[in-house]
């Protein structure tokens, strides 16, 4: 009977796992990603073009998701913390503008946001996050190239672990 529910448990954690992995990316989504222009909140367009040339951490957020809202200090943080060592980050939220400039107001943050709408959606959908859950993040090297992926709430020893992969 033990048996019978490790191997229940160990099934159930595989199928939690599966759901969690991203998709993966679809052939151009990076230069899609590269090509895309989002509306800023300084009532101008944030192309994301301005991004390439240094490693970016890209995440899709709103500011009713709970984890989301969890991960977002962690993010400012590491943006703080390597910025001067060519690091950026992008907050891509999936979100009503009122909605996330209210945030804003009581939980600034250091990086630049850009409102996703439809078009953000699709793109994490491009990018491997076919369920359109958030939070939903995407690191892309210097050259362009997507080098991780990860849905759900980072965590310090996931950006650890991006860190030494991009080798900065």
């Amino acid at each position: 009977m033990l048996g019978a529910g490790a191997l229940a448990g160990l099934a159930g954690a595989g199928v939690a796992l599966r759901r969690l992995a991203p998709a993966p990316a679809a052939a151009d989504a990076a230069a899609r990603f590269w090509e895309a222009s989002f509306d800023g909140l300084s009532d101008s367009p944030l192309s994301t073009a301005q991004f390439r040339g240094r490693p970016l951490l890209l995440n899709f957020w709103a500011t009713w998701c709970p984890p989301c809202i969890n991960e977002l200090p962690l993010l400012d943080r590491f943006h703080e913390a390597h910025r001067g060592r060519g690091w950026q980050v992008l907050g891509l939220a999936i979100d009503q503008e009122a909605s996330v400039r209210r945030f804003l107001e009581r939980q600034p943050l250091g990086f630049p946001v850009a409102l996703g709408g439809m078009a953000g959606s699709e793109l994490g959908r491009a990018l491997g996050n076919e369920r359109g859950g958030l939070p939903f993040s995407v690191l892309f090297a210097a050259d362009g190239s997507i080098i991780a992926r990860k849905m759900g709430e980072l965590t310090a020893q996931d950006l650890d672990g991006w860190l030494n992969r991009v080798g900065t």
